[in-house]
């Protein structure tokens, strides 16, 4: 019955992620999304259309992410979800907007049949269940360590980390988890994962900066990451 920055509420407050964390994962999103539409670097990701009523505004990038937003300002903000309490704002949490993507998935076999580019392959998949009444967004601080645990991978193998910017408070819900002992111990099972480098994490900007169109940013995710 609650609606998702509810429960990221709830999860900010779980893990005591402060508000001043949120604001500069905020901001680190837009600064880090702002330097790559600058060089250029995701032009490739996207098909320029014209839009608008009548067809007169021409969009050839994603047009939410604010070069120039500061910690500053991000800290003005209200809360939305709790007006009194909370810690959750327009700033720190993925703002709704338009959006579609596309991904060819298949076969290494068909790939060489008919001449394709492949971006990268699947190694290896998980899904997890979690329970909505403890942390309903913690799902990849679940998946994280144990993929690659059983791939044999250190954390230190992988160059870089994809993770939805729902909310600042559920991305960093998710690194201080993995980060500790008890919840490694008692929901994973296996020793202290430990932190990922924020210098690896979404490093050309995620869905604060960039938007959140709803079954788009998979897509989107998962070819950035295989680009860089």
């Amino acid at each position: 019955g609650l609606t998702m920055g509810e429960h990221a509420e709830i999860m900010a407050v779980k893990n005591n992620v402060s508000r001043a964390r949120q604001d500069e994962l905020a901001y680190k999103s837009h600064v880090n999304a702002a330097k790559a539409q600058e060089s250029g670097w995701l032009k490739d990701e996207i098909i320029p259309i014209w839009t608008g009523k009548d067809k007169s505004v021409f969009a050839d990038k994603d047009n939410l992410v604010r070069s120039d937003t500061t910690v500053e300002a991000l800290a003005k903000l209200k809360p939305v979800f709790d007006r009194k309490n909370g810690t959750i704002t327009a700033g720190n949490a993925s703002p709704l907007t338009d959006g579609a993507s596309g991904a060819l998935l298949c076969s290494e076999r068909y790939a060489k049949e008919n001449h394709l580019e492949t971006l990268g392959s699947i190694v290896d998949i998980m899904t997890v269940a979690v329970d909505p009444n403890d942390q309903l967004l913690i799902g990849p601080a679940y998946v994280i360590p144990k993929l690659l645990k059983r791939n044999n991978i250190s954390k230190d193998q992988v160059g870089v980390y994809e993770i939805h910017e729902a909310f600042a408070g559920q991305v960093l819900s998710c690194l201080d988890c993995m980060a500790s002992e008890k919840f490694c111990r008692e929901k994973l099972n296996m020793e202290t994962f430990g932190e990922i480098p924020l210098e690896k994490l979404n490093i050309q900007g995620s869905s604060i900066a960039i938007g959140h169109p709803f079954g788009a940013t998979g897509a989107r995710l998962i070819g950035n990451a295989l680009r860089i």
